[in-house]
């Protein structure tokens, strides 16, 4: 019974760790961070709800964790658009894709690829805008990353 007990937390864990975005959704460089910023645009004080990635044009964006897409999309500022619901209360959201790779309602995996690296929407530059959300809330995605 208690290796039962054992062997069902350790199975829970795993799959809380599937559905945790621990890697980056893109190769590339950090141009802007989480938090407080100069907007690139109207040049006042904003907070920045992600990160954005600088990439080359077309390069991958993977999911970061296992989930299912909720939401494929062009929006006014985001562009193109990829929201994946992982459970436990995570939620991430992919901008500026030049294409998508999924689409709404389909189960993901961790490393599969949702899009690819574009400028759609209001960028300066082709790159995505990377977001972690945890129960609604916008957070700092580096609080999550496992490996660099």
């Amino acid at each position: 019974k208690n290796l039962d007990t054992l062997v069902r937390f350790f199975e829970n864990q795993t799959a809380k760790l599937a559905s945790t975005p621990t890697i980056w959704p893109t190769t590339g460089w950090l141009t802007s961070a989480f938090g407080s910023r100069m907007d690139p645009f109207t040049g006042k004080k904003a907070f920045h709800y992600g990160i954005d990635i600088a990439s080359s044009f077309g390069n991958s964006i993977v999911a970061t964790a296992d989930g299912f897409v909720s939401h494929v999309k062009r929006e006014k500022i985001g562009g193109n658009t990829v929201i994946i619901s992982h459970g436990g209360g995570f939620t991430t959201v992919y901008c500026h894709l030049s294409k998508f790779a999924v689409r709404a309602g389909q189960k993901i995996k961790r490393w599969d690829v949702i899009g690819y690296v574009g400028q759609t929407g209001k960028a300066l530059g082709p790159h995505v805008h990377y977001e972690v959300r945890r129960n609604g809330k916008a957070v700092n995605p580096y609080q999550y990353v496992l490996e660099e």
